[in-house]
């Protein structure tokens, strides 16, 4: 009897012991649930507390005179990446030159120890996916001395300008212009939504600029043509002073954000950019345009450049004006030496 009470006993405890184990294993195997960030918040605090180079990292434009200057008294002192495509950039480049997929242009930048130079120029055919793409190469941190070939290759020859700057000039919107006051701008909302599946700002930063580079400078334009075929669709920013809203004036509904107020810092404008509409931003050149382009973008906007600016449509009234950044051919165009082959 004692025998049977004993093994009882201890049958009692070998199942307390394997119950206390499975309940032990079940607690371990738990999974976790996901850890949920707002991307977008986190990005837009790391470029404002971290690096904040939409304010603060100067001009982001060179002229083709000073690089061609570097170039004759000290070459190796500056980086000349050349983001065209491998046919154009064969056809003609400046002496010097890398060719570098736009693609792929964060991995190689990557390679470079920006203090090795005193500037990263990188070059386009117009001056604006090179904009597009300082802006990125700046939002890395660390490589504010990127800048991007003011007018691009149409800057450097004519032969360089034919299909792109001296193509691209135009007055169709002359009598589309008005004067009147700017709109307001909408009430502040919510920041887009980014998912990236990242939770560190390096990490969410890295994976916007990678994405960005992938969909390529086009997904980030829009021609003044397709804007102006409904001008209701968008939401139009004019990135000109007040004074140069006025006179010469601007587009039909565009509100008017003043780049001497820094409008997209938290505090200031930048949720008031519509999450469900596309935002149209232009510039006299698209090159202003551009760059801003690129940094809302990372934040998860959906805004478009519009190419060429105010120069395609609005070219005597800003050369009779004598207005800042109107591509002169006489005086932008160099007529630079240049190579050809890979």
């Amino acid at each position: 009897m004692k025998n049977k009470n004993l093994l009882y006993v201890l049958y009692i405890l070998l199942m307390a012991s394997l119950l206390f184990l499975n309940v032990g294993c079940s607690d371990d195997e738990t999974t976790e649930p996901p850890v949920t960030v707002d991307e977008s918040e986190i990005l837009l605090n790391h470029f404002e507390t971290t690096n904040d180079y939409i304010y603060t990292s100067g001009t982001f434009v060179v002229s083709a005179s000073d690089v061609r200057t570097t170039q004759l008294t000290n070459p190796t002192s500056q980086k000349l990446v050349d983001i065209r495509s491998a046919t154009d950039f064969a056809t003609g480049h400046i002496e010097g030159a890398v060719n570098v997929p736009f693609s792929n242009l964060y991995d190689y930048i990557k390679t470079i120890n920006p203090a090795d130079f005193t500037r990263i120029v990188i070059i386009c055919y117009s001056g604006q996916t090179s904009a597009y793409a300082v802006s990125l190469v700046r939002a890395i941190g660390g490589y504010n001395n990127a800048i991007s070939l003011k007018w691009g290759m149409s800057s450097w020859d004519s032969v360089f300008a034919t299909n792109y700057w001296l193509a691209k000039l135009s007055n169709i919107r002359a009598g589309s212009f008005v004067t009147t006051p700017s709109p307001a701008k909408n009430p502040k909302g919510d920041l887009p939504v980014i998912n990236t599946g990242k939770t560190t700002a390096p990490e969410i930063l890295e994976a916007r600029i990678k994405q960005l580079l992938t969909d390529g400078f086009p997904a980030a334009t829009i021609s003044e043509n397709t804007v102006y075929s409904n001008l209701s669709n968008y939401y139009i920013v004019n990135l000109w002073s007040p004074a140069l809203y006025a006179n010469p004036g601007h587009i039909d509904g565009a509100i008017n954000y003043d780049p001497g107020t820094q409008p997209f810092k938290s505090a200031n404008d930048l949720t008031t950019l519509p999450t469900n509409k596309t935002s149209v931003i232009y510039c006299f050149t698209g090159q202003t345009s551009a760059y801003t382009a690129a940094y809302l973008r990372m934040l998860g906007y959906d805004v478009k450049s519009l190419t060429y600016g105010a120069n395609s449509m609005i070219y005597d009234i800003m050369l009779s004006g004598g207005v800042a950044n109107t591509f002169v051919p006489a005086t932008e165009i160099k007529g630079y030496p240049y190579v050809t082959g890979p």
